[in-house]
């Protein structure tokens, strides 16, 4: 029997030059205005999801291959989604808003004031998508850390944002008039943090909301990444994988990990970030992937390309005949995307660059669970199929442009809701409230 779930956006480019590259670029939306994406956002709202999360990456990536980063707008420009974040806000009333924020470019006090103002102004539906991406680090003149490290700056930074939330004590806000008094100091936290990588005093100047806190989202599926979701997160991303029973294990590791920091199941969201490539019937479905199963050089060039830019690592002048040598990541290099490279294999031993590059070329149907490539019937099969396996919800990537958000919801929306798995109403107006409405 099918059953609600929650949907989001993910702007998989970030605030950055939306349609260079697609043939949707003659549609000349300026991608530095912030119409281009109220537009969006409007038609995210109306169609029932619960949040758009708006990606990001600091910096320009590693000096040697800053062309492969900007050449073909892949890794940049990217302007600050924080910024963004108000206009999307101001242009709905339900949806909520979480852009990416690295903990390195936000002082604690500075973050928890920013976003618990934001949380106001938004009645509720502000949101921070938390990570500890930590090539940018010497824009900032620290010494990078480890992957584990940065896990634990980041949850010794998300801590004290709460301390400074929580600064404000229950009766602390008078506002009494006949009094004249607004605030009782002596029910403040006066909060004096000493950590290992934060110190700050508090308490913080920014009233709580009356909605609570604004929503955590963060990434990652390492078990030091586990650990933080489920210590912190009220959203947890991950790549969907195209079996239900795996969808299945990793909702269940992630409830582990919420239920060894003492909280609930129920208080986390577990989406699975998704990019399907809708097509109008089974034959032209059949007939992009038979086309995606020979590649030619260019097109594996092209790839390289768009890989070398996630990776911070030319593979554009490797031979494709040969197997990479593991030697040519930095230690920088996302341990993710890396792994994204491989695919299933174990090592890059085990296949040339052309292999794994043909790899990322082909195109599997959804009908089959061998990929991506479906109608939007057939998409919703999926989407049902794996709600009944207690799945909470999907997270569709791609840019925040009225070409891609209506190509893929137009005939999506509708099957979805005759179904009963979109919903069409919200049952509180804060984003918190909207992923426990079912």
């Amino acid at each position: 029997m099918a059953r609600l779930q929650h949907f989001g956006w993910f702007l998989s480019r970030g605030f950055g030059p939306h349609g260079w590259g697609r043939e949707y670029l003659e549609w000349d939306y300026d991608w530095t205005d912030p119409r281009l994406y109220q537009q969006s956002a409007r038609t995210l709202e109306q169609a029932g999801l619960d949040l758009v999360i708006i990606e990001d990456a600091l910096s320009l990536g590693n000096p040697s291959t800053l062309d492969l980063r900007i050449r073909g707008a892949y890794g940049g420009p990217k302007h600050d989604p924080t910024a963004l974040a108000p206009y999307l806000l101001d242009a709905t009333e339900r949806l909520g808003v979480a852009p990416t924020v690295n903990v390195l470019s936000w002082p604690p006090y500075l973050a928890a004031r920013h976003f618990q103002t934001q949380q106001h102004l938004s009645k509720g539906r502000a949101g921070i998508n938390v990570v500890t991406d930590v090539g940018s680090s010497r824009h900032f003149g620290v010494e990078p850390l480890g992957h584990d490290a940065a896990y634990d700056r980041a949850d010794e930074w998300l801590r004290g944002l709460r301390e400074l939330w929580g600064s404000w004590k229950p009766g602390a806000l008078v506002a009494d008039a006949a009094s004249g008094v607004y605030a009782d100091a002596s029910k403040l936290d006066a909060v004096q943090h000493r950590g290992e990588y934060f110190d700050f005093d508090g308490p913080l100047n920014a009233i709580p909301s009356i909605d609570g806190d604004p929503v955590i989202v963060s990434p990652g599926g390492s078990p030091r990444g586990l650990g933080f979701a489920g210590a912190h997160s009220d959203v947890q991303l991950a790549l969907a994988p195209l079996d239900v029973n795996l969808v299945a294990d990793y909702r269940a590791k992630v409830h582990e990990a919420v239920a060894a920091a003492g909280r609930r199941p129920e208080d986390i969201t577990v989406l699975f970030v998704l990019k399907p490539i809708l097509v109008d019937s089974a034959e032209e479905a059949d007939r992009l992937v038979a086309a995606s199963a020979h590649p030619d050089d260019a097109t594996l060039l092209r790839i390289a390309a768009e890989q070398s830019s996630d990776l911070e690592t030319d593979l554009t002048g490797q031979d494709l005949d040969e197997p990479l040598d593991p030697a040519i990541f930095a230690d920088h290099v996302s341990r993710g995307s890396i792994k994204g490279l491989l695919g299933k294999r174990e090592s890059f031993a085990d296949a040339t660059l052309r292999e794994l590059l043909t790899s990322k070329a082909k195109l599997g149907r959804l009908s089959d669970r061998s990929g991506v490539v479906g109608t939007a019937e057939e998409l919703a099969d999926f989407i049902e199929a794996f709600g009944e396996v207690g799945n909470d919800g999907f997270i569709f990537s791609g840019d925040l442009h009225p070409v891609t958000v209506h190509r893929m919801l137009d005939r999506l929306v509708p099957i979805l809701r005759r179904r009963g798995i979109l919903r069409r109403e919200f049952g509180g107006r804060s984003l918190r409230s909207h992923l426990r409405d079912f």
